[in-house]
């Protein structure tokens, strides 16, 4: 399906507007917060709330030493949790004005997780070569997000592998620094606040871009890594998902 934000015109001006001359911390007073998780709901990205960091390096959550302290959602029930109701999303995040949120992926979209520098060598020549990208997140914990359709459910479920097999070491050789975020995975979603001094998960290019077919982006991705790893920069998680 086409992740076309909106459909209004003034809409997508107040949305660029936002991306372009503001900060993430700077939306949260004026409901632009609000309006950046809606946009992505309107692109039909599911959300689900998150937890928050809490003073020094630490979560809102229960779990002493969390590991993943602001990137995890707040319920094990996430992914049945996860909506694009525009009412829900408002309810969320009016009673829970510090939560970050979460998309689920592999239900409209995967995410292409790529180290920050490779990414935006990618993103460069992809847009170079007029291809459409779509949604971009960047962070600063030195990752980018490319935001894609999802590949869907194979007929032959044998054929499927969860998230967490793109995820493990032996994978390096093959797609070095690259993380392919599918069915039972998820990511933040911006704007969202990481541990430390000003910190975030901002759009580089907005939900108000159609999703791509992931097949479309994967080999500009996938040779700016394998460039970024011979450089000496071995590509790590972005720690986005639990």
């Amino acid at each position: 399906m086409s992740a076309t934000f909106g459909g209004r015109s003034g809409r997508q001006g107040r949305l660029s507007q936002w991306l372009r001359g503001r900060r993430p911390k700077d939306t949260a007073d004026d409901g632009g917060r609000v309006a950046l998780l809606l946009a992505a709901a309107g692109a039909g990205l599911p959300l689900a709330p998150a937890a928050h960091p809490a003073p020094g390096y630490g979560c809102s959550c229960d779990r002493v030493g969390c590991p993943t302290p602001g990137r995890h959602p707040v319920s094990f029930a996430w992914q049945t949790q996860s909506t694009t109701d525009r009412a829900q999303i408002e309810r969320w995040a009016r009673h829970q004005p510090q939560a970050n949120f979460v998309t689920a992926t592999g239900m409209v979209h995967d995410v292409l997780d790529v180290p920050l520098e490779a990414g935006r060598e990618a993103l460069e020549r992809l847009l170079d070569a007029g291809v459409e990208v779509g949604p971009v997140a960047e962070s600063d914990d030195g990752r980018m997000a490319f935001f894609t359709l999802t590949r869907g459910t194979p007929e032959d479920e044998d054929e499927w592998w969860p998230c967490e097999l793109d995820c493990h070491p032996e994978t390096m050789d093959e797609h070095p620094g690259l993380r392919w975020h599918c069915r039972g995975s998820y990511v933040l979603v911006p704007p969202a606040r990481l541990p430390g001094d000003d910190r975030w998960v901002r759009w580089a290019r907005g939900p108000e871009h159609p999703l791509p077919d992931p097949l479309t982006l994967l080999e500009a991705l996938t040779d700016a890594c394998a460039r970024y790893a011979e450089l000496g920069h071995p590509g790590t998680p972005w720690p986005l998902r639990h």
